[in-house]
């Protein structure tokens, strides 16, 4: 279980987040929101990416405030960036079998990051012995980074964004990895998302307006709120009551 309380942060003589208050113990939570109103910082502090102003983090009632990004990691919480970090030199088997290969062989940890790769839609045998350079898309990238999350499979999992420059063919994929990963896994997935078909599979959606949270409440109930539409290009992205497109950044 997640606890945050009285979380803020201010930066420039500017409020990002302003006193948030939550539990979180659901398997599936959603967060969304207009531009601007906090949701990567939330996910950032979590991490350990960002310090908070003030307030404490709790997970499974251990404060967790001070430790480091990688002490949270080892406590079992990971991280998929909006923007996936490239590392040169180092192929996409290594960065799998490594997110997964605890307790298992050589074979077994190969034969993990194969299926974890085509669970996100790319074919092992191409993409197995690529290098994390510049010769993958960001798209491919993203998939990949999808993977490594998926693979570990830890207590705690944040994803900022992940649809951000996914194709629609990879969309539908990237829904059926989100339900999978839900039906699996025994942690807690945490997400930013403006995506319908997201939101609608979310145990509890979390809605952040101007660095507060506005509801926090089951995902239908929270969905009866929102205001449903299809922006250009029939991305089916969800709108606020009062908010522009939100494929705009958030």
């Amino acid at each position: 279980m997640l606890k945050l309380e009285n979380i803020s942060f201010r930066i420039d003589d500017r409020d990002i987040l302003k006193d948030i208050d939550l539990t979180i113990d659901d398997r599936f939570v959603a967060i969304t929101g207009p531009n601007g109103s906090g949701k990567s910082t939330l996910l950032k502090i979590i991490m350990g990416l960002l310090q908070p102003t003030s307030g404490r983090i709790w997970l499974d009632g251990e404060d967790i405030t001070e430790l480091s990004v990688s002490e949270r990691a080892n406590h079992g919480i990971s991280f998929a960036f909006q923007q996936p970090v490239r590392f040169k030199g180092l192929r996409v088997r290594d960065l799998l079998e490594l997110a997964g290969g605890e307790g298992k062989n050589g074979r077994e940890r190969f034969a993990h990051a194969c299926k974890v790769l085509s669970e996100v839609g790319l074919c092992a045998k191409d993409y197995i012995d690529r290098e994390l350079d510049d010769t993958l898309s960001g798209g491919e990238m993203k998939r990949i980074e999808i993977a490594m999350a998926a693979a570990r499979g830890t207590k705690m999992t944040l994803f900022d964004e992940p649809e951000a420059g996914i194709d629609l063919w990879s969309f539908q994929s990237l829904i059926h990895v989100f339900e999978k990963l839900y039906q699996e896994t025994s942690g807690t997935i945490m997400i930013i998302s403006h995506q319908e078909r997201i939101l609608n599979i979310a145990d509890k959606i979390i809605y952040l307006k101007d660095g507060t949270v506005l509801e926090y409440d089951e995902g239908r109930r929270v969905m009866e709120h929102l205001v449903v539409d299809t922006c250009p290009g029939a991305c089916g992205a969800t709108m606020g009551r009062e908010e522009n497109c939100a494929t705009e950044r958030m």
